[in-house]
């Protein structure tokens, strides 16, 4: 029976049904080594985007046949080691993109409305002298950038609230509500709020820089549920301080599961800890996959579900 080493957090029922087909045990990455008995055996690495694997981490596993990212980002892993080795990395395309929509839209919608300020407010015993006119996002312009799955899941979401859409991609799509915009310079200068579902990698660091936060203007709010690294952390703050935009909310940032110390006292910040992509349907559908890929591999079929390389 092949070896799973699962060396990121998954709830017990799903553990379970990993161990109910395969071998299973439970590593910290930093257990990877080149002495553990349990590597030298081990057929698969089940890891996330985040935690990733590296070469190093590959190269302590000589039995090694297949990488599984749970979820949708693989940014973590070393494709071009694994490609290097023949190992096929497989992660979970379009699982949890319904999960990541509607949590965006939940950012989008906190931030406007203020609602965790109203909700410490009413804990601290406030309730009329607190009250104010508050921004609403029916009929706004909205940009979305990044224009996968769960860009369009949210434009889909937005002409609920008869919003006027933007997007940004590396090309243009088709048939869409939206308007495309060039560059991100233009999509900040044609909208108000700035949803970012982008990928993560070098292609996309920083791509939300201090020029685009200043194109975005005074009445401008960013969203982040793409990845930390898309957003220059720094150019932020020191945007949110100085009121160049009005607001931010942030499921990623730069460094998780460190916070700058700026980014928890600002008032016009919402963070949540990465929890964009986590629901009871999506976890389900990524240890599905996950499995799936697994089957398929050990069957000898080489047309894997989510795989991301040869």
């Amino acid at each position: 029976m092949p070896l799973v080493l699962l060396i990121v957090d998954l709830p017990a029922a799903y553990r379970q049904r990993i161990a109910d087909r395969y071998e299973l045990a439970c590593l910290a990455p930093g257990e990877i080594v080149p002495d553990n008995p349990l590597c030298r055996r081990a057929a698969v690495v089940w890891t996330n985007g985040m935690v990733g694997l590296s070469d190093a981490a590959m190269a302590a596993l000589p039995a090694l046949e297949i990488i599984v990212c749970q979820g949708v980002g693989h940014d973590g892993v070393d494709r071009a080691a694994a490609q290097r080795r023949g190992i096929p990395v497989v992660a979970g395309r379009g699982v949890n993109s319904t999960t990541v929509a509607d949590h965006a839209m939940a950012l989008l919608l906190s931030l406007l409305r203020r609602v965790p300020h109203y909700d410490r407010c009413v804990r601290d015993g406030q309730w009329l002298a607190v009250r104010e006119l508050e921004p609403v996002l029916t009929g706004r312009r909205v940009g979305i950038l990044g224009f996968g799955r769960i860009g369009r899941l949210i434009e889909r979401r937005l002409q609920g609230f008869d919003c006027e859409i933007v997007y940004h991609a590396r090309r243009p799509a088709e048939a869409r509500v939206a308007d495309y915009a060039a560059s991100p310079i233009e999509l900040a200068e044609r909208c108000e709020l700035l949803v970012l579902c982008c990928p993560g990698g070098p292609a996309t660091h920083h791509l939300v820089d201090a020029a685009v936060l200043e194109a975005l203007g005074p009445n401008g709010c960013v969203v982040n549920v793409a990845r930390g690294s898309v957003v220059d952390t720094e150019a932020l703050v020191t945007a949110l301080e100085n009121e160049r935009i009005a607001g931010a909310a942030l499921d990623v940032i730069e460094g998780e599961p460190d916070v700058p110390a700026a980014c928890r006292t600002l008032p016009n910040l919402i963070c949540t800890p990465h929890v964009g992509g986590l629901s009871a349907v999506a976890f389900d559908e990524m240890v599905t996959q996950g499995l799936a890929s697994l089957a398929a591999h050990f069957a000898g079929d080489d047309s894997l579900p989510g795989q991301v390389t040869p």
